[in-house]
């Protein structure tokens, strides 16, 4: 492992997975702590973890959280206790999930930081680059309205990733901020990413603003869900707006003018690296000789963490086909209830 920039452990995973030396784990058990499975995305990141680990003789068991910081440390706790040789951590909150990475160690149990960063230089962070993810979001929304009222819908507090999108949504919209061709009149983080959170906060910030509102910049795929229910109960759908994940009812609004984009990071790529790399540490392989693996320290606390990060793709009316043609989800799906006038060409 060598220590670089963030770009640097992006183009390291350029190669692809099939460069990842798979190590056995002679039926030995991987344990995943899941924060929860509100968003759609989980289940499919789920699906692929599994059938990594089970691919390299491994035995996958889990346990969800169900968004508790006090039930995802007894989760960890049980894991270890049931025999767990390698543990996969969706962190609900990056703080409260520090005691449970400390029975870890304690326990000798190397662990996965799966999509969130958690701050602790003992664990391999995994996870797609968010603040790039945050960029392409900036960028397909100031493309459709350069100029105009912007509204930042935040992701969970608890969650480091909120801030690094946020990081590059300011990036990309900063020079038009600037010149005054952009103002900010409303900014609010989601707790727990939860849709209807995001939906009450976007109704206050129209309420506020007597509905003058040009363009939202939001964070994943549920938030914007909840931003368009509050659009559309003003009238105002077709205003733009950001999204990420790749959800089916987001690609389904970006079919539908709806959405602006969705970030489709690709959880079966995400999820098959962290079953393979868990894998590897459960037989044995220490966090130096991780494949692909750069230390990156980006995080808050500036700590040396080893990291993999893989690379995200803007989706928009433009391009649905990707994630078509990729069976992330049908043309059946993306297309349902999208009038034939209006039609983007993967719908035709």
């Amino acid at each position: 492992m060598r220590v670089g920039s963030f770009g640097a452990a992006v183009a390291l995973l350029a190669v692809g997975l099939p460069a990842w030396q798979t190590a056995h784990a002679k039926g030995e058990l991987v344990g995943v702590s899941w924060s929860n499975f509100q968003e759609e995305r989980w289940k499919k990141d789920e699906g692929a973890i599994r059938a990594a680990v089970e691919a390299a003789g491994g035995k996958y068991i889990s346990a969800d959280a169900q968004g508790s910081n006090e039930k995802q440390l007894a989760d960890v706790e049980a894991l270890i206790a049931k025999g767990a040789k390698a543990l996969i951590i969706l962190a609900h909150d990056a703080s409260a999930v520090l005691p449970a990475v400390a029975k870890a160690k304690e326990a000798r149990v190397p662990v996965v930081a799966y999509d969130r960063l958690i701050q602790d230089s003992g664990v391999l962070y995994l996870t797609f680059d968010n603040v790039e993810v945050g960029r392409m979001q900036g960028r397909a929304v100031l493309a459709a309205k350069p100029k105009g009222n912007y509204v930042f819908i935040k992701g969970s507090p608890t969650d480091p990733n909120a801030d690094f999108l946020n990081a590059g949504q300011r990036e990309v919209l900063k020079p038009a901020i600037d010149k005054g061709e952009i103002k900010i009149v409303g900014e609010q983080y989601t707790e727990n990413w939860a849709p209807e959170v995001a939906q009450k906060n976007m109704e206050q910030i129209l309420t506020k603003n007597n509905n003058k509102v040009d363009a939202v910049v939001a964070s994943n795929d549920g938030t914007a869900g909840g931003v368009v229910a509050a659009l559309r109960a003003q009238n105002m759908v077709g205003v733009p707006v950001s999204g990420q994940d790749g959800d089916v009812a987001a690609l389904n609004r970006v079919a539908k003018g709806e959405q602006t984009v969705t970030v489709w990071k690709d959880a079966r790529e995400l999820g098959k690296a962290a079953g393979t790399f868990a894998v590897q540490m459960a037989a044995g392989t220490k966090l130096a000789d991780v494949k692909g693996a750069t230390v990156w320290n980006g995080g808050s606390k500036k700590l040396p963490i080893p990291s993999v990060f893989l690379k995200p793709l803007p989706v928009t009316r433009d391009n649905l086909n990707a994630v078509i043609d990729a069976g992330w989800a049908t043309k059946a799906q993306v297309c349902a209830r999208v009038e034939a006038s209006k039609a983007p060409a993967a719908c035709k």
